[in-house]
């Protein structure tokens, strides 16, 4: 169902052979014994910071009858009014901890309700007539019945496929022309998404759990592609779930539970993802190579190797 899209997005975007680790202990008897702390070079790592969507209207009928996600009533279905409070919750949170400022680039998905998350939680204040720039979201897209969101100190925001909910089926995760969210949002960057219709949703077949975590991991594998070094995920519980149960089975119990149980709505998890690869070989921003001036600087514990008899008895004197 979403070959032809995979193709084009790993021949487009991911490295080959690239592999992603969570920083974990290696074992449950090393995490007992203390031994659980593990090392890589910073230029080989990113800080993720995961977010799921907050409350939309499926979720609410859902949770009562899982055949309302059946229903073409919640087609890209919104944020509720109980949403945007969420939004504005952990919008206090980010702020309040400094996380807006460490955020290079924000990633979302395109359905509705993923972007209203990011542009809410991410995005600058009111927008108002007369701004250089265009607004992150008009008012009331969506039937927010919010003011505008500007992009006033904000970080960019950059809508991308491959981070979509579980494919198929439910109207929920349809979404709609890209063409309008243009409308909705002007000032979110919807240039990697290449088809205006939305080719990757089939009325009649749902995309297995295999083939999420499998999307999912190459999207990871895309995100070590990019220059940020500090980015932030607005996605979908399902997405979540099956992408990250192929994490952390080095880890200890408690830490793989970390990583991998459910998203509730508008939850935040902050994350490292490591390439252990030769393929992110990208150089560091901060190492320094030393020896600026050049001079002599023979270690002493070399020293040591190369003169295995200093420490002997000297017995020419005896």
């Amino acid at each position: 169902m979403i070959s032809a899209f995979r193709s084009w997005f790993s021949s487009s975007y991911a490295p080959k052979e690239l592999r992603i680790h969570c920083v974990c202990s290696s074992s449950l008897s090393d995490m007992d014994n203390g031994g659980s702390l593990s090392l890589y070079p910073l230029h080989r790592c990113k800080t993720i910071h995961l977010v799921r969507h907050a409350q939309g209207i499926h979720n609410v009928e859902g949770d009562k009858n899982y055949k309302a996600y059946m229903s073409p009533e919640y087609f890209d279905a919104h944020i509720t009014q109980l949403g945007w409070q969420q939004v504005d919750n952990l919008r206090k949170h980010v702020h309040s901890t400094g996380l807006i400022k460490k955020v290079d680039v924000v990633i979302t998905s395109p359905l509705l309700r993923t972007v209203q998350t990011a542009v809410g939680v991410f995005g600058g204040e009111g927008y108002t007539d007369g701004m250089d720039s265009l607004p992150l979201m008009v008012a009331n897209a969506g039937s927010s019945g919010r003011a505008a969101i500007s992009n006033l100190n904000s970080p960019p925001i950059i809508a991308v496929e491959q981070c979509r909910e579980h494919l198929g089926v439910h109207p929920c995760d349809k979404r709609r022309r890209i063409s309008e969210y243009k409308c909705l949002f002007p000032g979110v960057d919807f240039s990697l998404i290449e088809s205006d219709d939305d080719s990757l949703w089939k009325a009649d077949v749902r995309e297995t759990k295999e083939e999420v975590a499998t999307r999912g991991m190459e999207f990871l594998n895309w995100l070590f592609t990019r220059e940020e070094k500090e980015i932030a995920i607005v996605t979908h519980s399902g997405f979540l779930f099956h992408t990250l149960a192929k994490l952390g089975d080095d880890c200890h119990p408690l830490v793989k539970k970390e990583i991998s149980s459910h998203f509730a709505n508008c939850e935040l998890r902050s994350m490292v993802i490591v390439d252990r690869s030769k393929v992110g070989s990208d150089s560091s921003s901060t190492n320094y190579p030393g020896k600026i001036p050049s001079g002599l600087d023979l270690p002493s514990d070399v020293a040591d190797g190369q003169n295995p008899d200093k420490d002997a008895p000297n017995t020419l004197n005896q």
